[in-house]
């Protein structure tokens, strides 16, 4: 059993609560034997088929305390200690593809979704032993535990023989399992944080009586907020704060409290936690610091915080964050210290860093970007970004998101979260770290080009996320996305009276992606009637410095009726000679009007300019570098979601058992740089081609190797470790004889500095285009394959695109086609097209060799050759090293203290 099955891992119930998942011990037999006595004889009868005796209830019990092993599983279910539920499985033999099991829960428990969880770690465990599917027996009336199995994946079967309904579900993951588990948790994570962004009452503990402090100035904040419910200031040495009753202790608080606000000293959190568990507190914020931000102790006493909240049932924010934002007009809460207030609006915003919340939420209210709701992570002891995530999926308030993110805690069920997210509603995210101090070196060119911040690149492109770089940009798109239509494509039309701006407008459009394409005549001839004194009828459109306000409002109808732009952006330059207030004013009904299109205005010389403008809050910029960036991230994300997602590829002649063997046994050797015969077995058991070759280690078995294969070959230095070959002379080309082999042979030596060096003989193979193909495994995100313009181009213009595994069938187009050197693919300059479909083929391969064996550390191919005939690999390197425990991508757990 794994380590996570053996410490345990908390998870949502259906209803928000947190239950505590873990293997069953011998120290469970009292708490199992009083499961099964407090049953009802109905449960019993449903459970067992009958009414069980005592003997056959202990005879279980010792069952499901058993020491785990490949024929058996079992795992308990805990709510605040207690044993609410178990499972297990059985099978025959250690060999055996499938095992019988079985679950029970607590009556008052049942409902809550605990034997789903239950089914759901069984499942996993039970796949690392490779079960592939759990099967049991399920009389007809016991339609809780049908509705488990179904609810599990949509790859359950169940029929009726004899009175009992046979159930299998198989325990293998695939899309609808995915989507069936992140579904039970969107569901469950809004439950948990209802209590926190919707609280029905709030305690803040540490509200002192002075202005000026933390407490005191949140507990004002959500008086001068507005929350709709009670507010309770707890502080024993005070009567009244704030024009409320002041309470000693939350104990002593006349009614429920959901939400608690922690204000106290770091060394009083502990026991303010506490009190609010055994006060029936299901959320908390922890404004107080001196925890895992300051070191070893600092980081113990945070998982201790963690770990009695999850004993109380109590969500987390924090410790050391700033606080909490909902505007929603029937909650009202302002549970934060940052001095500015946030001005209702549609943009669900998560900061991990307090000083950029603050300087956000100044910087929405001046701007007027609407806030729906906003969360400072702080040190995200317990709840992270992910958690909201699935939290804002259903939130209606909610219609865009940002992030600001200088961690991941789980990069695998946030791609999969935000993917699910982006679908329905934008997210925009700045990520720190994109510096090159953060870039690694590696003993591959895969490993070399991924840095850190690659992954995070390919994670967001994969997921839709829109990433910019800095909090201005945020804002900006962010107010763009909440209130207007997405383009329909990337067809931009600028009109102004700024011919200058006009132009800066454009070329920054263009730079961005988007076209600026001329008018039609038709469309010519109605801005001739319409702006009559306009210095060119083109694109951009420059209506003249003197441009009334009708003339204006005119051009834009014209413009918007037209069909020919997705989005328009409008120039407004104040001037002694025209009425920026009424050029404004007469627009706004016409951009009302044209609502689907997507609309952006920009005013310049005026400090006194709207924020935005009409019924649809068309947003209005300073410059035109904003408007026009923001334009371009709303058209690359309209973009992605109109693209298909894709599917998971169905790949043949894959022996992923085998290559596996292949693999373990590399390892129990040490692992490390593999010689190339082990790396063509490996990737032959995936239907990667790789060039034939014989291996030599002299001038006379190199010459014999020639001579069997025929001319003309290549010969080149064997040393896995060994990246730039080419640079130092260990490679030679095109050898057509055995004295031009033996002389080759000779520099090789040379060039290594071994007297009798092992080479690889291979025959000369020809390709139109040369490519790097490989995999590099990352920790964090898991791995990356690698796709790029290869052979002695690859370092020199760095020519190449990632993708994170789980891969599409639509990623390797994708990959091939944001080359810049993609013309060399598709036939340029008259020369016939290559084998995209081979090229595509193999990047799949890669991709699933990396999803079944992450213990590839790094692998490079390069360079690949590509013909009009096919592709295949010319050289290979390949590190093996163990990979540590994956994430199960099914599972739904929490943040683990650490």
């Amino acid at each position: 059993m794994t380590s996570m099955a053996l410490t345990g891992c908390d998870a949502l119930a259906a209803d928000g609560g947190i239950v505590h998942i873990r293997a069953t011990t011998r120290d469970d037999v009292a708490a199992l034997a009083r499961l099964y006595a407090d049953a009802s004889p109905e449960s019993l009868r449903l459970r067992f088929f009958a009414t069980p005796s005592r003997s056959v209830i202990a005879s279980e019990v010792e069952r499901l305390v058993r020491a785990p092993g490949p024929e058996h599983g079992a795992m308990v279910a805990q709510v605040a200690g207690d044993v609410v539920g178990v499972a297990s499985y059985e099978r025959a033999t250690e060999d055996d593809l499938r095992a019988e099991f079985a679950v029970f829960v607590a009556g008052p428990h049942r409902g809550r979704g605990i034997g789903t969880l239950l089914l759901e770690h069984l499942a996993a465990h039970a796949r690392q032993h490779g079960i592939v599917e759990l099967t049991g027996e399920v009389l007809p009336g016991n339609f809780r535990m049908l509705r488990v199995a179904k609810d599990l994946t949509g790859r359950t079967r169940t029929r009726l023989m004899d009175g009992v309904v046979d159930v299998d579900v198989a325990t293998t993951t695939d899309e609808t399992a995915l989507l069936a588990a992140d579904a039970r948790d969107r569901a469950a994570e809004r439950a948990a944080l209802r209590p926190l962004l919707a609280p029905r009452s709030v305690a803040v503990v540490g509200a002192g009586r002075r202005p000026g402090g933390i407490g005191h100035e949140t507990l004002r904040a959500l008086v001068e907020g507005g929350f709709t419910g009670p507010i309770y200031p707890v502080n024993p040495g005070a009567d009244a704060i704030a024009g409320l009753r002041a309470w000693p202790s939350l104990a002593q608080v006349p009614a429920p409290v959901d939400l608690v606000v922690v204000a106290v000293p770091g060394d009083a959190v502990r026991e303010v936690l506490v009190e609010a568990g055994r006060a029936g507190a299901r959320a908390a914020v922890i404004l107080s610091s001196g925890f895992g931000e300051s070191g070893t102790g600092g980081r113990a006493a945070q998982a201790e915080l963690v770990r009695i909240a999850r004993a109380h049932g109590i969500r987390l924010v924090g410790p050391n964050c700033l606080g909490i934002v909902n505007t929603a007009p029937d909650v009202r809460l302002n549970a934060c210290f940052a001095p500015t207030a946030s001005p209702p609006g549609g943009l669900g915003v998560a900061s991990q860093s307090g000083a950029v919340g603050i300087a956000l939420l100044a910087q929405a209210a001046r701007t007027g970007c609407g806030i729906s709701t906003f969360v400072s992570l702080g040190n995200k002891a317990d709840i992270s970004g992910n958690d909201l995530l699935a939290y804002w999926y259903d939130d209606p308030a909610t219609r865009a998101v940002a992030l600001y993110l200088e961690s991941f805690g789980n990069p695998r069920k946030f791609a999969r979260l935000v993917r699910a997210l982006g679908r329905r509603k934008p997210v925009l995210a700045v990520k720190s770290g994109r510096s090159a101090a953060g870039q690694r070196a590696g003993a591959s060119h895969t490993a070399a080009a991924a840095a850190p911040d690659v992954a995070v690149d390919a994670l967001f492109a994969q997921a839709g996320v829109v990433r910019v770089d800095n909090l201005g940009e945020l804002l900006d798109t962010a107010r763009l996305l909440t209130e207007q239509p997405l383009p329909a494509g990337d067809r931009l039309a600028i009109v102004g009276n700024a011919g200058g701006v006009n132009v800066l407008a454009a070329d920054a459009a263009e730079a961005a992606g988007l076209r600026v394409p001329a008018p039609s005549q038709q469309l010519r001839e109605r801005l001739a009637r319409a702006a009559a004194g306009a210095a060119a009828l083109d694109n951009p459109l420059d209506l003249g410095a003197g441009a009334t306000p009708a003339a204006f409002a005119a051009t834009v109808e014209a413009v918007a009726a037209s069909g020919e732009a997705d989005a328009v952006l409008l120039v407004v330059a104040a001037t002694r000679a025209n009425d920026v207030p009424a050029v404004l004013a007469q627009v706004t009904p016409v951009l009302d009007r044209h609502e689907a299109l997507t609309a952006t205005v920009v005013v310049i010389g005026t400090s006194d300019s709207p924020a935005a403008l009409g019924v649809r809050r068309v947003p209005v910029y300073d410059l035109p570098e904003r408007a026009v960036r923001a334009l371009a991230h709303a058209a690359g994300y309209a973009r992605w979601r109109r693209s298909p997602l894709g599917a998971r590829p169905t790949l043949s002649d894959v022996d992923s058992v085998g290559a596996r063997a292949v693999v373990h046994a590399a390892l129990a050797g040490g692992g490390g740089w593999q010689p190339y015969p082990r790396i063509a077995d490996i990737l032959g058991r995936y239907g990667i081609p790789v060039l034939a070759s014989v291996e030599a280690a002299s001038a006379g078995a190199a010459v014999e190797a020639a001579s069997t294969m025929g001319y003309p070959v290549v010969l080149k230095a064997a040393d896995p470790a060994l990246v730039h070959k080419s640079d130092i002379g260990a490679v030679h080309i095109g050898l057509d004889e055995p004295a031009a082999v033996r002389s080759a042979y000779r520099a090789i030596a040379a060039a290594v500095g071994k007297p009798d060096p092992r080479v690889l003989v291979q025959p000369q193979a020809v390709g139109q285009v040369e490519l790097v193909a490989g995999i590099v495994h990352d920790p964090l995100f898991g791995s990356l394959v690698m796709l790029g313009l290869g052979g002695v181009y690859t370092d020199l213009l760095g020519d190449r695109a990632f993708r994170l595994v789980p891969m599409t069938d639509l990623d390797a187009g994708r990959m091939w086609r944001s080359l810049r050197a993609a013309p060399l693919l598709t036939g340029y300059r008259g020369a016939p097209p290559a084998d995209t479909a081979a090229v595509e083929d193999l990047v799949l391969r890669l991709g699933r060799l990396a999803e079944d064996l992450p213990e590839i550390a790094e692998l490079d191919l390069n360079p690949v050759m590509v013909g009009s005939d096919g592709a295949v690999a010319v050289d290979a390197k390949l590190r093996l090293a163990p990979a540590g425990i994956e994430p199960d991508a099914t599972l739904r757990g929490l943040r683990q203290p650490e």
